[in-house]
């Protein structure tokens, strides 16, 4: 909890808090809420609200409700659920007893509608939905009271409570909040608080077919819940004035506030469930762990770790105001994670074999290689090397351009822990495609230094053609190419966007063969290629698959500062 030595809060809300504290305003208490649909997979933008919500109650002494907002039956699923608190718990926080529901509360909501028919501040509607539509009114336009607005408090119980009992067809009527049809704020034109549904709830079956809207339901589930302090992204601070005056008109106290903050908004990336339902449903990705999804099972499964996320929710802080964040900030953050905690490995990902004249055909070495110059704990690894290596294909050129200082005819370079070797020519098929490189190596250089201070600048990554083991990597980029999917320009569909090279899947690879049996979610990074992470769903001891996480640089810097300036 925070004491007067302690720092001062680094964000607007955490200053609320801090304040809210310093004057007693709710009895010394801090409680906060993670309230997720439970209609899709989390994703990036939902961390930094874990990070906010669950972060607040461990800082201040208080504690954090994870509650699933279930009142819309048609759209739910308990697989989500499950994903939602294995993502939770992944990020690095949990909940106090069991996950609370908005439909625990089905019977006190029902009970507190009641209560707003009662005050005469509530009434049942009978017009259809386009009829509402039309009564609401625009932004310079008042609306037009409903016909049924003056029903009597009787009737209107009398129709809720039938309602409730199921002998309505859905869209038959809805409870609607009586407030003021021509309130500049559209949102507060009879707002509603209820609708039919007869539909199956994931929970509660079929027990109820009348069910609260987010509006209604929200505030009083912060209400019953304790919440002291309930923090929004802004997309709902207009929602805010339904939020106060349901709490106002039914006199509840303590009653939580509601305060809002900036969503996270990437560029290149799209983080509406709708859209990301649509790239599920539609077969535009593999599904909602799909290493290129935004959702916190992809970013997992790609490889990312639960500290570089909440790393980077950390540096881009909590702002009043939307803006939009560069995802290589993201993707620094990744970068910088692993750097430090990822052991080096060397693979080859499109081989050329390369065959070593001089060197003895049945002579195997093993060579000493640093697993993480950043992290001398690490220690090292034995590294096979033999005659017959693979190297990669870009590695040698016959007739290189000015500044290319790997592999060519005539010329010396470095393998990476092993020797100096130097090309004497190349081996081509039929069609004039590089076979094989032959070189020769000078013995007096095991480890890479020559005993009379020759320098070479190029250094190359290597496997043993005959101890390296195959695989599959899985070259994973952005998935979109335009920085705002979509808004290019309007009426363009966000699909339209897609990047067609999102994905390259290689399957010719050969690792080093420590990399056999790598366990799924194992992270490395291949040297001079970047990070990868063995994938949990398909990689098997023998068999293994690597997944992308990032590039060792930003490649996408360049191409954006040449378009800029084309």
């Amino acid at each position: 909890m925070s004491t007067p030595d302690s720092p001062a809060p680094s964000d607007f809300i955490r200053r609320i808090v801090a304040e809210d504290l310093k004057n007693n305003k709710h009895g010394g208490r801090v409680v906060t809420r993670f309230p997720p649909e439970p209609n899709g997979y989390l994703h990036i933008g939902h961390a930094k609200s874990m990070c906010l919500n669950f972060g607040i109650a461990l800082e201040f002494g208080g504690k954090c409700n994870l509650r699933f907002d279930d009142t819309n039956p048609e759209r739910e699923d308990p697989e989500y659920v499950q994903a939602i608190q294995d993502d939770i718990r992944w990020l690095g926080f949990g909940w106090e007893g069991e996950p609370c529901h908005a439909s625990d509360y089905q019977e006190q909501l029902y009970q507190f509608a009641l209560q707003l028919i009662e005050a005469d501040k509530a009434y049942v509607d009978s017009l259809s939905q386009e009829e509402i539509r039309l009564h609401r009114g625009t932004l310079t336009e008042p609306g037009r009271v409903s016909p049924y607005r003056d029903r009597p408090v009787e009737e209107n119980l009398d129709l809720f409570r039938r309602m409730r009992d199921g002998e309505f067809p859905d869209g038959a009527h809805i409870l609607r909040a009586k407030i003021d049809m021509a309130s500049p704020k559209v949102i507060m034109r009879d707002p509603t608080l209820y609708r039919i549904r007869h539909a199956e709830h994931y929970r509660t079956g079929d027990a109820w077919c009348i069910y609260p809207t987010y509006d209604y339901a929200h505030c009083l589930s912060d209400y019953i819940e304790g919440v002291t302090h309930s923090l929004c992204t802004l997309e709902f601070e207009n929602n805010r004035a339904v939020y106060d005056w349901v709490l106002d008109t039914l006199g509840l106290h303590p009653r939580p506030e509601q305060t809002e903050f900036a969503r996270l908004n990437l560029n290149y990336t799209v983080l509406s469930k709708r859209k990301l339902l649509q790239l599920v449903e539609e077969g535009y990705v593999n599904g909602w762990n799909d290493p290129r999804m935004p959702t916190l099972s992809g970013l997992r499964r790609r490889g990312y770790t639960s500290e570089a996320i909440r790393s980077f929710c950390e540096q881009i802080g909590v702002a009043r105001r939307d803006n939009t964040v560069d995802i290589a900030h993201l993707e620094h953050s990744i970068r910088e994670d692993l750097n430090r905690r990822a052991p080096r490995a060397m693979a080859v990902l499109r081989p050329l074999k390369l065959v070593i004249d001089n060197y003895p055909d049945t002579l195997v070495e093993e060579m000493e290689a640093i697993n993480n110059p950043e992290d001398a704990s690490m220690g090292s690894r034995k590294v096979p090397f033999s005659r017959e290596l693979y190297i990669e294909q870009d590695d040698f050129l016959e007739a290189p351009p000015k500044n290319y200082y790997r592999l060519a005819p005539g010329r010396e370079v470095r393998l990476r822990y092993a020797y100096l070797v130097t090309c004497v020519r190349a081996v081509k098929d039929s069609s004039g495609q590089i076979t094989e490189v032959h070189c020769t190596y000078d013995p007096d250089t095991r480890g890479g230094t020559a005993p009379d201070g020759r320098k070479v600048r190029g250094t190359i990554h290597w496997v043993s053609a005959l101890h390296s083991v195959a695989a599959e990597v899985r070259l994973y980029d952005r998935l979109f190419l335009h920085p705002e999917p979509g808004k290019e320009e309007e009426g363009v569909d966000f699909t339209s966007h897609l990047n067609p090279a999102s994905v390259e899947v290689l399957t010719g690879c050969r690792v080093e063969p420590s990399l056999a049996d790598a366990q799924p979610g194992s992270r490395y990074q291949f040297e001079r290629q970047g990070y990868f992470c063995a994938d949990t769903e398909e990689s098997a001891p023998s068999k293994p698959v690597f997944n992308r996480t990032v590039a060792l640089r930003d490649t996408w810097a360049k191409q954006e500062k040449t378009a800029g300036g084309s």
